[in-house]
């Protein structure tokens, strides 16, 4: 008599199953291009009249980025520091939101809806021009001088990084709608039974965030954290993004654009990978 497959075969199974379309749909439509375009990164591309001719010429272009081009280097720099700061801004913000929506009060439909409306309207093109316009901006900030109140109380090296973040805040805002629909979803997945016996303990609504929701919400934290900085190093307005274009298309230099997509993609993957190595790391020592 035969035995069925175990629980933990089925698990496996399900999740090879979940993740087959996107297998199908990179092997597809992404393996091939970006198969070029890391050849292209080690070539000098020409433009003929038979097409693109390629030069090998190694790791000319990776040298390039670092030691010849003085723009690369600052803006991925600002690029990372940016992400650093705004992904915890994106993702309290978003917790305390969703914490809010939670609760039972009239018309809280109507206010989930607004809160996730930027993200259908401050998106691509609308995004880049409004905050060309400068909608990504508090004008509270230099209408009243607060730069100058700040430097009268702590040194500027200090009071520039809390303007930025300050500034960034409504910005930040825009960028919380998916999050703040993740934690949502995760908040009311927690057994309310687990509410009902923290409390018949005597635990404080302090004790019983950090005690039971907090704990239940960590992975939904680790998807939004991923999202966040996906969605960071890839968004309009990305000065990476938009620097690479330009010498894609204005400058035509494809084997140089190459190797700069590669750097941005390889920066990304390693800050990914300590982020998934921390909460991994977390999760087993509560474990």
């Amino acid at each position: 008599m035969k035995k069925g497959m175990s629980m933990r075969t089925r698990h496996y199974l399900e999740g090879y199953m979940f993740t087959l379309p996107w297998v199908i749909g990179f092997l597809a439509f992404m393996a091939v291009p970006l198969a070029r375009s890391l050849y292209f990164s080690l070539n000098k591309l020409e433009i003929k009249t038979a097409g693109l001719q390629a030069h090998y010429i190694g790791l000319e272009n990776f040298r390039k980025a670092f030691t010849v081009d003085v723009e690369f280097t600052p803006k991925l720099i600002g690029t990372v520091s940016g992400l650093i700061f705004n992904v915890p801004l994106i993702l309290i913000f978003a917790m305390f939101t969703a914490l809010l929506l939670n609760r039972s009060f009239k018309g809280r439909m109507i206010f989930r809806g607004i809160f996730f409306l930027p993200v259908i309207i401050a998106s691509g093109t609308v995004l880049t021009k409004l905050r060309e316009d400068g909608a990504a901006n508090l004008p509270i900030f230099q209408q009243y001088d607060l730069a100058s109140t700040l430097s009268t109380i702590m040194p500027m090296e200090l009071a520039r990084p809390l303007l930025g973040i300050l500034e960034s805040l409504s910005l930040s805002m825009w960028d919380s709608g998916v999050q703040i629909l993740i934690f949502l979803a995760g908040l009311q997945s927690i057994s309310t039974h687990l509410y009902e016996a923290a409390k018949v303990d005597g635990a404080t609504p302090w004790e019983i965030f950090w005690k039971v929701t907090f704990p239940m919400i960590t992975p939904m934290i680790l998807v939004n954290t991923l999202f966040s900085i996906v969605n960071s190093f890839t968004k309009a307005g990305n000065p990476i993004m938009d620097y690479i274009m330009d010498v894609l298309f204005k400058d035509n230099d494809f084997g140089y654009g190459a190797a700069l997509g590669w750097i941005y993609f390889l920066v990304s993957f390693v800050i990914i990978g300590i982020v998934l190595y921390l909460f991994r790391k977390s999760l087993r020592e509560r474990g």
